[in-house]
């Protein structure tokens, strides 16, 4: 063979050389990665133990945040696993806001698919019937958990802010217990309390008997914050409203003490006097026909339903027996008996 040949064979020997190197270093490359994959699977499914204490993320956080909490409780070593693992899924992405509660899962696939669902703790608040706007700002205020943004706003400015601008805030939240996940706003729990009355009410006004002295739902509203003020036994709603819709129907007036002691606000100190029941006002049902012109009290659906479906009875009165029940009557002579009986001869005592 001559010179030549040899001398063209060795560029040629060398290009191969670099091939098969380059081939080596990919066959590396990829048992590398898939060795690092597999590390990556194994750490994310393998057993831990994140213990009974709440995990909090907040609005904004990321899984680089959360994986620091893991690792500064001892639940993990590193935090790069779980970041890549997040990444190659593109869960980590996709992380909820709030408290969670992670004691029972036993993986970090596991807890972060809680995260990514959402599977939040839930805290709750409970507005009672009967209570006033400004008693639910006040449990609102006290309430945990809450972003709270409400504390410096005006009633009108709240009642614009949930979409019901120019609406009188009395009576028109429904009572209920409300759950919410940490951060979420004081606001949305208004205004998700007062579509739900919205809602209740409408379906009561659909469903109320025929004939009823009361112009609108706002004036069945109305009534029913009076009946959930008169009486706590849910027995006599309906009779207590067939009493309200019979003075209605008759132009007397209600002469209810609840209607009196809204009116005067914080002037009431716990006594009601004569004199409060001779003081006019637009609130005061001794001295005014109809109904006052707001509701006092956020009403229960209990009282929404009897308010629109009173009982049909002739009886015109009612006296509390002083034991949360109340004797009621047809005319003014057995009334002013049963006031005798139950009333002043209580106070004499």
């Amino acid at each position: 063979m001559s010179d030549n040949a040899e001398k063209s064979d060795r560029p040629r020997r060398r290009f191969s050389f670099l091939g098969w190197l380059t081939g080596a270093l990919l066959s590396a490359a990829v048992a590398l990665g898939a060795l690092g994959a597999a590390w990556v699977w194994w750490s994310v499914h393998k057993p831990v133990a994140p213990g009974s204490q709440p995990y909090v993320i907040a609005s904004g956080d990321n899984l680089r945040t959360f994986s620091a909490q893991l690792k500064e409780r001892g639940v993990i070593d590193e935090t790069i696993t779980l970041r890549l693992w997040g990444r190659l899924t593109g869960l980590g992405r996709k992380i909820k806001a709030g408290t969670f509660e992670l004691e029972q899962q036993n993986r970090l696939v596991d807890v972060l698919a809680q995260l990514v669902r959402g599977d939040v703790v839930q805290h709750r608040v409970s507005f009672i019937e009967g209570w006033r706007f400004r008693q639910w700002i006040e449990a609102l205020k006290s309430a945990q958990h809450l972003t709270h943004t409400i504390a410096d706003m005006s009633h009108e400015e709240i009642m614009a802010a949930i979409d019901a601008p120019g609406v009188h805030p009395e009576g028109r939240f429904f009572p209920d217990t409300y759950t919410y996940g940490a951060g979420t706003k004081d606001i949305d729990l208004l205004r998700q309390a007062y579509r739900r009355m919205v809602t209740v009410l409408d379906e009561a006004w659909q469903s109320r008997q025929d004939g009823l002295p009361l112009a609108n739902a706002d004036q069945a509203l109305t009534l029913a914050s009076i009946i959930e003020k008169e009486t706590g036994a849910a027995p006599e709603r309906p009779r207590i409203a067939g009493v309200f819709v019979n003075r209605l129907r008759k132009r007397m007036r209600l002469q209810t003490d609840p209607t009196v002691i809204y009116g005067l606000g914080e002037a009431f100190d716990g006594n009601l006097t004569r004199a409060h029941l001779r003081t006019d006002n637009e609130y005061n049902t001794y001295t005014r026909k109809g109904l006052p012109p707001t509701p006092i009290a956020m009403p229960g659906a209990e009282s929404i339903k009897a308010a629109l479906n009173p009982l049909a009875t002739d009886e015109i009165f009612f006296v509390s027996k002083g034991d949360g029940t109340h004797q009621f009557s047809r005319t003014l002579e057995e009334h002013n008996a049963a006031v005798r009986k139950y009333q002043l001869k209580r106070k004499s005592k």
